[in-house]
């Protein structure tokens, strides 16, 4: 097959240019050699698929100074929503995840050199913790922007994420990198090792990656507001505070719980990697991957907010007086007593994961000159997490009743009487996840250029999440939580082709079964076509149907409460933050979805290439929790259906307010995709923008809107990246990312964001062969986050906005 000029397009549209990616159009140009494009089983002799792929190459990486890949992915104009990181201090348990497009991390599908991570995290994970792949074993991150569940099945919905690591290295390669605020805050710093060299007739590289990364603070920027809960120090009964002498009076204080948490969450990374390629004989090619990275790291939120409900019969009547009806003297049978447990301290969040994975693969080519292949990949994540100073309630009730003048006075407790009956203890959970996968593949191309691919694979997937004791009974201040412990096995079959039906016209296909143990089988297909108009010139298009099995957790999870954000129309509740009852369901099916993508490729003049590609995605029979606060908020209407879909009375009691797993719901999302890329001889420019037409979730639209919850759905989301190089050793790299301003609602009140551009410099200096010097800022212009009414922390949604700042970082790059 001819290397076209348009194949060379392809690969030179591609965003984020680095040194791989012009090598790899460099190489293209002389020699032809088979590859395998992600998105594809097939081997080929080119980049020119009906799929849009964007590539981010290592060099980039190191030049931008990303430390970790949820920061180079949530960068990307196609990440929408919510992705985890190392901003998101409540309830992330330290993961970091990519959500592509929006519409959910767990219809993101990552892989690692094109086969599945395990999932990870603290136990019956949904998704991949991006925390678990060391930086510096990465050659390349490829993301493919339309759904391949015919190639790759479940999970790959949105797209996927492909990340290749170094291979066919030699030498060595030192590298040592550090960050900080430039407010004196959030030091962060790393060092890797990688070495490479030829031995038993193969090619060994092993690696090794520490990084470390420090907290910030919320209240240390001057953009947070003081917290205003409700739970204050002093302690409140029936929502007053005593003042002396059997009086109470309403609560007049509330609050500041920005001091205590953590704006940037700390973690070490501990990361051993090593691969071995070796050819048996001039056919038959052996390789093995093994990774493992242990994570250590902290959230760290103010004291446990105490709810406890005390019966009034137990109590003086000097503290009940005021209680009383001043018609009737007539008592309630209880009373709330609030009190932020500022005698404890804090609540740090504590998880140590380990993560293993090993992958053994053959590959081999026959005298047709097509090609197998058979592997075997485990993986496994173990994980422990605890939670200090955490209150049980049943025992604070028994301290209240015994010691009743200490507790109402409003006065501070000494730690002894909170230890002495356990009122204080740690909270310690237990989890994991397990994956095992069997495959075996076959590609060929025939002598009429019809290439095709056949394959089959048995995959196992199993996990578990314990929580502690007192939190199963409920006996803890915080949220009661039910384990949840399961497991799956899926068997499946694929075939995949590409056929040229004219000159200029190929169409590529494909379909895959899978059998699942816990639902049944599916069936999915693509359909795509590539159409060269000219040799500068080219038309793609794909059409696919995709689904997404339900995973451990949401079959087998045990019950669990979540304070969400919500706005009580009723005006019972005195704060935001509502309890939730979070239910599974193990008969819920797979989600399924359609999608379209269309586009073309166009080499404008020599250096000058544009890519702009429509895309489109519906999902049904979508597995969801009902909108909560939708739900509150039609029911307060009038709407009984809606009360009792989220267990709650048309009167406003939320006691029982819960949230059941269902297939009832939707999505729909489109939009367009656009990239211009010029290079020159000594610099290249790239721009790449997503706009984002419609994001419609069960029945709701989200377009060009922020909110607490779910995230963002910039319309416009643009990245520009200008790389120059002033000499043969001095480099400067300038990178614009550009958010279009949202629109949200909050208590009826309407919000509007701004526009926010970010800009990051480096500078990049070899002094020779062998060394390399780095210094750059990022956000240079210390551009402060929009503020986002009910956002869920810091006045804003972390995930969305740059919460930290300015921050300088430098690395030094030695290779030997």
């Amino acid at each position: 097959m001819k290397k076209s000029t348009l194949g060379l397009a392809v690969i030179a549209a591609i965003p984020m240019f680095s040194s791989v990616q012009v090598l790899a159009a460099d190489e293209a140009a002389t020699s032809i050699e088979k590859i395998q494009v992600t998105g594809s089983r097939i081997n080929r002799t080119d980049m020119e698929t009906a799929s849009p792929i964007t590539v981010i190459g290592d060099d980039f990486i190191a030049k931008s100074g990303f430390t970790s890949v949820a920061d180079i992915l949530s960068t990307q104009p196609s990440a929408a929503g919510i992705s985890l990181g190392a901003s998101s201090n409540n309830g992330s348990g330290g993961s970091a995840t990519v959500n592509l497009r929006g519409m959910g991390s767990q219809r993101t599908l990552v892989l690692l050199n094109g086969r599945r991570m395990v999932s990870s995290g603290t136990g019956a994970d949904s998704s991949v913790d991006l925390n678990t792949i060391p930086v510096a074993m990465i050659k390349s991150i490829e993301i493919l922007k339309d759904g391949a569940s015919a190639v790759y099945g479940s999970d790959a919905i949105a797209g996927v994420v492909n990340i290749i690591t170094k291979k066919d290295f030699e030498g060595s390669e030192l590298n040592v990198e550090g960050s900080r605020t430039t407010k004196g805050d959030g030091n962060n710093y790393g060092v890797s090792l990688l070495h490479g060299m030829n031995i038993a007739d193969g090619n060994l590289v092993v690696g090794a990656q520490y990084s470390n990364r420090g907290e910030v603070i919320q209240s240390d920027r001057r953009f947070v507001e003081p917290g205003e809960s409700s739970f204050i120090p002093e302690g409140t009964l029936g929502g007053r505070t005593y003042q002396g002498n059997g009086v109470f009076a309403d609560r007049t204080t509330s609050y500041d719980f920005t001091t205590s948490s953590y704006a940037q969450t700390p973690n070490e990374l501990y990361s051993l990697f090593t691969s071995f390629d070796k050819e048996l004989d001039s056919d038959t090619t052996f390789n093995v991957d093994l990774m493992y990275t242990r994570r250590e790291s902290n959230q760290q939120l103010a004291p446990q907010p105490a709810s406890i409900d005390l019966s009034t019969s137990s109590l003086d009547s000097t503290y009940t007086d005021s209680f009383r009806d001043a018609d009737t003297g007539d008592l309630a049978d209880s009373l709330e007593y609030r009190r932020r447990m500022v005698d404890a301290g804090p609540r740090i969040y504590e998880q140590e994961t380990d993560t293993y994975r090993v992958s053994v693969a053959l590959q081999g080519l026959l005298d047709n000159d097509a090609s197998w292949d058979v592997s075997a990949t485990y993986g496994r994540n173990d994980s422990k997490d605890k939670v200090q100073n955490s209150i049980n309630a049943s025992r604070v009730e028994e301290s209240i009743y015994a010691n009743q003048a200490l507790w109402f006075s409003g006065d501070s407790l000494d730690r002894s009487l909170l230890t002495s009956n356990d009122s204080i203890y740690t909270e310690s959970n237990e989890g994991g996840n397990e994956q095992f996968i069997l495959s075996a593949g076959y590609s060929a191309v025939t002598e009429s250029d019809i290439g095709y691919a056949i394959g089959v694979e048995n995959r196992f997937e199993s996990g578990y999440y314990t929580p502690d004791l007192i939190t199963q009974l409920g006996e803890s201040t915080a949220a009661q939580q039910d384990p949840t412990e399961g497991d799956f096995s899926v068997q499946s079959i694929y075939f995949e082709t590409s056929m040229p039906v004219l000159e200029t016209v190929t169409l590529e296909g494909a379909a895959r079964y899978d059998n699942y143990s816990t639902f049944g089988g599916e069936t999915t297909w693509k359909l795509g076509a590539t159409w060269n108009v000219t040799e500068e010139f080219m038309v793609r298009s794909v059409l696919a149907t995709g689904f997404r099995a339900p995973n451990v957790s949401e079959l087998f999870g045990g019950n669990s409460g979540s304070y969400d954000y919500l706005a009580d129309p009723w005006g019972n509740e005195q704060d935001a933050q509502i309890l939730v009852n979070y239910t599974s369901d193990n008969d819920l099916k797979a989600e399924e979805s359609r999608s379209f993508t269309f586009g073309m490729v166009w080499e404008v003049a020599d250096g000058l290439s544009t890519t702009l590609d429509y895309w489109k995605f519906d999902i049904t029979n979508a597995i969801t929790r009902l909108d909560v606060q939708n739900e509150m908020n039609s029911c307060f209407a009038g709407d009984s259906e809606s009360c009792s879909s989220v267990n709650i009375t048309q009167s406003g009691d939320l006691s029982n307010l819960s949230s059941a797993l269902t297939n009832v719901g939707s999505q729909e999302t489109s939009g367009v995709d656009w990239n211009i890329s010029y290079s020159a001889d000594n610099y290249r420019i790239n721009l790449d923008t997503t706009y984002l037409i419609k994001f419609e979730e069960d029945d709701i639209n989200y377009t060009g809107t922020i909110d607490g919850n779910i995230g963002g759905y910039s319309k416009i989301k643009s990245n520009l990246s200008v790389n120059y190089d002033l000499t043969d050793s001095l480099n400067i790299l300038y990178n614009a990312r550009f958010l279009r301003g949202m629109d949200g609602d909050y208590y009826g009140e309407n919000f509007s964001t701004d526009n926010v551009i970010y800009h990051d410099i480096s500078m990049s200096y070899n002094l020779n062969d062998a060394l390399r010097f780095t210094g750059g800022m990022n956000n240079i212009f210390d551009k402060e986050p929009e503020k986002v009414l009910g956002g869920n922390d810091m006045g804003t949604v972390p995930e969305v906005y740059d919460v930290i700042g300015s921050r300088v970082f430098a690395s030094v790059n030695y290779k030997f």
